[in-house]
């Protein structure tokens, strides 16, 4: 059956079965006890990593700009869905039901700031987006710690100063409390839920990666202005692969806040260091490969933790393997295995997709 499979449908499974081979390996060890707590508390954690990685993946591996914003976008959509959650936390609503639409929530509102980031943002191009992008990621977590939100008898009472200003009655409730965040969070996160999400991520990317847009996308990325002389719409498939990239680390958002009883937005949860972070499981996995991506962030999460017994030589082993990683990853003959398996769009392809297009209507 695998002779008969495409390459890219033989590379897909390889990644479907590499994460399930992966979530059934760890639920045998959890079930015979041989995972420690530690490494327990660390999945739901390492599936927000992946999805992460994965989704800046496609703006910095296919459409080949770097991004620094991306833990602002994972902010956004932590704080949507846990203000939503804290909404409807006295109704009836059922959990299961709360959490899945905390998530389509979370992914709304960052793929919508995703958007309108992205208007006047990807005019620019090199350092310049990387600046911009960085700037907007603290703006929007300077921003989050400025609001504070409660709620009494009266009704919901929003301000940017301080809670003080509400003017609550005795009985009132801070939902937002600003550099306070969100308390009492229900911790709905389980592994589970992020292996799903997981698969659900990387079905996305590699559907649009393998799409005609996918390959407008990479058109671009290649060569912009052969892109944009044969009718290419920049504007538009630039837009579409940010937005996305920017819901998808909504959802990754949405399934850290549900990990935590306080949510709060500080440097270390969705600063510069958290997209440092991100761009460098992207870098090491491999810049365009979703599963290096995701081997990446699985390796560089848990080796520091499985390092730990060697106390100072922790960080210099950790620091040797970056380094390999990188040596092995811009190997010469990876970059010709990349080349020979479509991952670089020429001239020719960009011209054929887009005549395939006028003769399709679209």
């Amino acid at each position: 059956m695998l002779k008969n499979m495409s390459s890219q449908t033989k590379n897909n499974a390889i990644t479907y079965g590499m994460v399930i081979g992966a979530f059934i390996v760890v639920q045998i060890m959890i079930s015979t006890g041989n995972i420690t707590r530690l490494l327990e508390g660390l999945l739901v954690p390492l599936s927000v990593y992946i999805i992460l990685a994965v989704s800046l993946n496609l703006v910095v591996g296919i459409m080949g700009d770097l991004s620094l914003g991306h833990a602002g976008f994972m902010c956004v959509g932590a704080f949507s869905g846990a203000f939503f959650v804290a909404l409807v936390r006295d109704t009836a609503i059922a959990g299961g039901l709360r959490f899945f639409l905390a998530i389509i929530i979370g992914a709304l509102f960052a793929g919508l700031f995703g958007l309108l980031v992205g208007i006047p943002v990807l005019r620019l191009r090199g350092d310049y987006l990387a600046i911009v992008t960085l700037a907007f990621g603290e703006i929007i977590m300077n921003v989050t710690n400025s609001i504070f939100v409660g709620r009494d008898g009266n009704g919901l009472h929003f301000s940017l100063r301080n809670a003080r200003v509400l003017n609550m009655e005795p009985d009132g409730v801070m939902l937002i409390n600003g550099p306070l965040g969100i308390i009492g969070t229900p911790r709905d996160s389980t592994f589970l839920i992020g292996v799903i999400l997981i698969l659900i991520t990387v079905f996305i990317v590699t559907n649009i990666i393998n799409s005609r847009d996918g390959r407008a996308i990479m058109a671009i990325r290649d060569n912009r202005i052969a892109a944009e002389s044969i009718g290419v719409n920049i504007t538009k498939y630039k837009l579409l692969a940010f937005s996305v990239s920017a819901a998808l680390a909504g959802v990754a958002g949405v399934l850290y806040a549900h990990n935590l009883a306080t949510l709060t937005a500080t440097a270390n949860n969705f600063g510069f260091n958290m997209s440092v972070m991100i761009l460098v499981f992207v870098v090491l996995g491999g810049i365009g490969n979703i599963r290096g991506s995701i081997i990446a962030a699985i390796v560089l999460t848990l080796l520091p933790e499985l390092m730990r017994g060697l106390a100072d030589f922790r960080m210099l082993m950790y620091a040797v393997v970056l380094i390999a990683m990188m040596l092995l990853n811009w190997a010469p003959k990876v970059i010709e295995w990349r080349e020979k398996y479509g991952l670089k769009i020429t001239f020719t392809k960009v011209k054929a997709i887009v005549e395939e297009k006028v003769k399709g209507g679209r």
